[in-house]
Parts: C-alpha cells; structure tokens; sequence
C-alpha cells in the first residue's frame, strides 16, 4: 500500500477516495479503524482511507481516534500519510484541523507540511492564503450559516494558526507557478528550517487551477505527511504513478450493477443540499420531511416515516433539510448538539428500516447524516466507484444488521452537503442501475 489517509467525517473519505480512484489508484475506504479482530483484504490496494467521523467532537478524542488510524495504516504498510478535511475548512479556533494535524506530525517525526483544502472542480481556491467559495471568500458563502462549524474568516494562515502549535506560512501563488522542480526546493528549504525549530512549521498553499494541484503534488510526493481536502490527491498520485511507484488502473472504478430500490436521505443544510432539495420538490417526486420540532418532543418519527415509504411506488426523499434561518432558531431552542444527535438517530433507524423493505441503493447528503447510515448499516468497508459529480462517487459495500440473516450488498453515494449540482439527487440515480 502506498498511501494511508484519514479523514474527519464519511462523505469526505469517499471524496478523497474518489479522487484516488479517478487517478487510477485501487482503493478501499474503511469505516472507522478496524478492530484487532478484523479481517480486511487488502491485497492488490494501492490506498486505504479511513474514515472517521472526528471533524465535530472534542480535540482530545479527535486526536486520539486519528492516532489510531495512523498507528492501523502502518501495521498495514503506507508509506506516505494524508490527513483529508472539508475544502471549506470546517473547524474552530478549539480544533480539530490543527490540534490533528500537530499530533499526526509528532507521531511521524516530521517537523513539517502543508494545508490545502483547494478543490478548484467544486469551486474551492485558495489565493495569497484566503480560501474562496466560487466567487465570494469563504466568510461571504453560505458556510458563515453552518449550524456547527460556522466559517467567518477566509484567511486560513489566521484560521489555522488560532489550533495549532506549529508555525504558520505560505506557499504563494508565485511560487507555485515557477513549477515542480522550483516549489520543491522552497519546501526543502522550509523542511529545514522547521527542523531547527519546535515543533514545526504547516504552510498553507495556494492553488486556483487543477494545474496548480499536479503541481503541489510533485513536490510533496515525499513529504510523509500531507494535510488536505481532496483535491490534492489528484498530483499526489499522478506523481505516485510517474514515479513508478504504483500502476495506474484503467478498471480500478468499476462496480456491480443493480437495479434495486432506491430511497434519498438529506441531513445537510448547507446552501448546495437546501437547493437540491427544492429541486426534487419542484420536480413534484415524493418526499416527507422530518420536523425537528417533532423529534425533538420524541414523537416516533422514524416509524412513520418508515410506513409512509411502505406505501409508495417511486423513489423518495427523505429529509430533515432546513433553512439557515430556521435552523439558527430551532438550535436556539433545542440545543445544536442535542437536536443534531436526534437528527443523526433518526437518520439510522429510517436507514435500517428501508433494509428491512428492500432498499439496496442509498443516496445520502451531509456527512454527520452519512456517518449515522453507514454505521446504522455496520457497512465496514467500501469499494470506490465512478464519480457522479466532482467529489461524490458510487460506493459499494456489504450491509450487516440484525435485520438481514446474512449480510447484502448495498450502493452508497455519501455526498457532502456543499457537493453536488442542483439536480444532484435524481443525476445519482440515474447514474447507476
């Protein structure tokens, strides 16, 4: 194997991993870190991610589930380690980006790396260190409303170096453009001086363009430590396959085909999802909402929600999908912890229930909402397919409940709640039969 990574929520695993894929590289995502007894093939992989779901809860335990998938991810033989994250940067100034990023550098011995959540397919750049959504900074897009991880600042050097201990510089826009071979030597450079220093340094870099990227990767491809969305892993490994150190795979993103149920489950309330959403109603396909308000009385939402599918003949959205606006007023009201948690809850037990009806193929918005499906599943490994829009791919796993006598396969695309065109749910549905 020669990549490990270790994301900090689900739908970012299968974006990296998409990415992976896409490259040509044979890769496995693995839900949360195996445990000792587990038996996993990983026979002819060239990468493994593992996907936790460490992006909101407390520093410590953040660090020490991340520790814990580094630590598996060298019994299994990487080579080289990346840290994947949000492109939109999703923390605070208490974690975890940094507070991980700090531990993962202490346990390899490197005094050095970068951060670069640049996706420039799905819009995200960073130029002169500020992260922009489209068009807009970051602190001007729709994640200044993110009902647990609301990002007001663009500039990541300030963001970043409000969790880190490390010190915090840059990779500019120009010096990325002098090339591979120019870029490397800066960071040669910067290794060496972060060496003499404790307990390091993290430079954020720059990057508009996919070109920007490739270039970034030929660079770091050494470094045995790189944090970032999954954008860089496109010139991480075109340079693994240049160098010849893995093959590319032309069938490395083939799945099974399948024409079994379908069902769309949204959590997220990001911008993207609320659009995609409305965009199915619109559309006047069937759909039932969750009513915070009545989860939150303990109203036995999932069993009804589960009847109600019963009767239907076409696929259908299930969503808890709110507002900006009514989602600040229902945290106000309930807590955003507690509420989330009955959300998530809610989400699994409908998840489960659909097994039990016939559901093989789940299309899955926001990653707490993912997180919450794929464990409700005891899905524990998932192969890469194809992408259906930049970052967001078909996966195939094998669900275990007590619902089933033996275990089943089952499709997952687990989509970020910022990915996605407008007509994302009903373009996934029709991209795998």
């Amino acid at each position: 194997m020669m990549l490990g990574v270790i994301a900090d929520d689900h739908t970012g695993a299968t974006d990296v991993a998409s990415m992976l894929v896409r490259s040509g590289l044979r890769t496995v995502q693995i839900i949360g870190v195996p445990s000792a007894t587990a038996v996993i093939d990983l026979k002819e992989i060239d990468a493994v991610v593992v996907a936790l779901k460490s992006r909101n809860i407390a520093p410590a335990e953040a660090i020490a589930q991340s520790l814990s998938a580094l630590h598996w991810l060298q019994q299994q033989g990487a080579q080289r380690f990346y840290f994947k994250y949000c492109s939109t940067f999703d923390s605070t100034p208490k974690g975890n980006i940094g507070q991980v990023t700090d531990a993962l550098m202490l346990a390899l011995k490197t005094h050095y790396t970068i951060a670069c959540p640049a996706f420039p397919e799905n819009q995200r750049t960073i130029f002169k260190g500020h992260l922009f959504v489209g068009d807009v900074l970051l602190s001007d897009s729709g994640m200044r409303h993110h009902p647990l991880t609301p990002m007001t600042d663009s500039n990541l050097m300030r963001v970043l170096g409000a969790q880190t201990q490390c010190s915090v510089g840059l990779l500019n826009h120009t010096q990325i453009a002098q090339g591979a071979a120019s870029l490397r030597a800066v960071v040669e450079q910067r290794i060496a001086n972060a060496a003499k220093s404790s307990p390091g340094e993290i430079d954020i870099a720059d990057a508009v363009t996919n070109a920007d990227l490739m270039t970034l990767g030929e660079a770091l491809a050494d470094l045995p430590l790189v944090t970032a969305g999954s954008g860089l892993a496109l010139g991480l490994a075109a340079a693994y396959i240049q160098r010849g150190l893995v093959k590319a795979d032309v069938h490395a993103a083939l799945l099974p085909a399948t024409t079994d149920k379908a069902v769309v489950l949204s959590g997220s309330c990001s911008v993207a999802t609320n659009t995609q959403v409305k965009h199915w109603l619109d559309a006047g396909r069937p759909a039932m909402r969750i009513d915070p308000r009545r989860l939150a009385a303990n109203e036995p939402l999932a069993q009804q929600v589960l009847e109600w599918h019963a009767l239907q003949n076409d696929t259908c959205l299930i969503y808890a999908t709110s507002l900006p606006d009514e989602v600040a007023a229902l945290q106000k009201e309930f807590g955003v912890s507690e509420l989330g948690e009955k959300i998530e809850h809610c989400m699994g037990a409908i998840a489960s229930g659909l097994i039990a009806q016939g559901v093989r193929r789940f299309v899955v918005a926001g990653g707490e909402t993912s997180g919450a499906v794929v464990n409700a599943l005891g899905v524990q490994s998932l192969k890469i397919g194809a992408a259906i829009d930049p970052g967001v791919p078909w996966t195939a796993g094998r669900v275990s409940t007590p619902l089933l006598s033996s275990p089943e396969s089952v499709l997952l695309a687990l989509k970020s709640g910022n990915f996605g065109s407008d007509d994302f749910f009903s373009k996934a549905l029709l991209s795998v039969k």
